[in-house]
């Protein structure tokens, strides 16, 4: 029986909900980026230690994204956004009130939980919008993490230099709560239901082995990469693997199945988006850096950190711009070729980085070529994971996709901010040629990042497709 969709109005107020629920969630993972040494001095912790402010919010989102995900196709998935939202809310009170680091770093990983919001937004979509408008609406829910992410580190300047770290946490809980009263009233829970129950086996082997991996990556520039600590987890990571992968493909239900995962649509598409998800997570990390560094070092640009967030505003804007084209440009020739176009755009973007960075224009234009290349991979990568997959497994498939987003993104600063690391100047202060280094790494990351969007199997598009 075919569906029956709300009228236009209603469309528009479920997708600006499902967008500011979004939002506040990748506005909260990057505005503490910035924020981390007045964060250290405010609560007397170590470089180390207030590290995992940042490092349990994405450890804890990539846990929820496939977990919630599948239980959102089982139970329904406005209860569970709900839940996603009401985490958010209660993280964020906690985190606006800790006045130490281990309250801050518990209100951080309840927030991290929120990270189920875009795989469960994806399938909301999927059942709610006529076939037509789907692929539009998933293109702007996936450019919201680029574009909360960008904002993210463009307001924390302002936040830090004219109040309290106390905001950095009270402003983004506003949104939050107008988000669940919205989701309330707007978002209808959904008909489709996947029958079954969850594999806890496969859901606690998922949890170590990301925990044991992300943890490896986040603490590999302090630990040293070849270090006992370092190779002992990543060693540790590789055998919950394969013993995950046993458990599920044994399982009479899986929480994900690894036949969906072997699928050619699904596995070039994550790995794309691992890869690409290196690249625009380094540029959040290199940029800021590169123009706060002092004139004397004679490439910096003295910048203040409110001034650095404004070399990152144009790739928000245009990743913002590009999303609708996306959306079109999927629904008339597919997803893969946007998500082509957008990474060959990106490789561009790092090569002008690495080449051309002497002057603040030739930043802005590489950061705006950035945001547009990002804006048309983030914006495709859901869309092809959505057409990969049957309805049921839109959830998990989707919450999958977003822990390859997590761990490129976590490869890709960590790896970048050791090698700045490992190239300093005789005043202790990071050189030139790190950053040289690390946006050459970048490009050739996505260049083979190309390739694995070359590899997508084109499929057509949606409005003449088989259902």
């Amino acid at each position: 029986m075919p569906a029956v969709h709300a009228p236009p109005t209603r469309h528009f107020l479920l997708l600006a909900t499902l967008a500011l629920s979004g939002a506040s969630y990748s506005l909260l993972q990057s505005l503490v980026a910035p924020a981390l040494p007045e964060l250290q001095r405010e609560l007397g912790a170590s470089p180390t230690a207030v590290a995992w402010i940042f490092t349990a919010y994405l450890l804890s989102a990539s846990i929820a994204a496939p977990i919630a995900g599948r239980i959102g196709d089982m139970f329904g998935k406005k209860k569970t956004l709900l839940f996603s939202i009401g985490a958010l809310a209660v993280g964020s009170l906690i985190a606006a009130l800790a006045t130490t680091l281990p309250l801050m770093i518990g209100g951080r990983a309840i927030q991290g939980i929120a990270g189920a919001v875009f795989p469960l937004a994806y399938g909301i979509i999927r059942d709610e919008l006529p076939r037509e408008r789907v692929a539009s609406g998933i293109a702007l829910i996936s450019t919201l993490l680029g574009i909360g992410g960008g904002l993210g580190i463009i307001l924390s300047g302002p936040i830090i230099a004219h109040l309290s770290y106390h905001w950095l946490f009270w402003i983004p809980l506003i949104a939050v709560i107008v988000a669940g009263a919205a989701t309330l009233l707007f978002v209808p829970e959904s008909q489709q239901r996947t029958p079954g129950r969850i594999s806890w086996a496969g859901a606690a082997l998922l949890s170590a082995w990301l925990v044991c991996l992300l943890l490896g990556v986040s603490e590999g520039p302090r630990w040293g990469w070849a270090s006992g600590p370092t190779l002992g987890l990543f060693a540790t990571t590789a055998v919950l693997v394969v013993a995950w992968v046993r458990v599920e493909e044994r399982a009479p239900v899986p929480l994900v199945d690894m036949r969906m995962l072997r699928l050619r649509g699904v596995w070039t598409t994550n790995l794309a988006t691992l890869l690409i998800g290196y690249g625009m997570f380094a540029t959040f990390i290199l940029v800021p850096q590169f123009v706060e560094l002092p004139r004397s070092t004679g490439f910096g640009f003295g910048a203040s950190v409110t001034q650095a967030g404004l070399f990152l505003l144009p790739a928000s804007v245009a990743m913002l711009v590009v999303s609708p084209l996306t959306g079109r440009i999927s629904n008339a020739i597919g997803a893969k070729v946007p998500l082509v176009l957008g990474a060959t755009i990106s490789t561009a973007s790092f090569l002008l980085l690495a080449f051309a960075h002497s002057e603040p224009w030739q930043l802005y234009v590489a950061t705006t070529v950035m945001g547009i290349g990002i804006g048309f991979a983030f914006a495709s990568m859901t869309n092809l994971i959505v057409e990969a997959v049957p309805r049921e497994q839109t959830g998990v498939a989707s919450g999958m996709n977003s822990i390859m987003r997590s761990i490129g993104s976590s490869i890709g600063s960590q790896l970048s901010a050791s090698i700045i690391a490992g190239n300093l100047l005789a005043s202790g202060l990071p050189g030139e040629r790190g950053f040289t280094l690390a946006f050459a790494l970048c490009a050739a990351v996505l260049i083979i990042g190309t390739g694995a969007a070359v590899a997508v199997p084109a499929r057509l598009h949606r409005s003449g497709a088989a259902a």
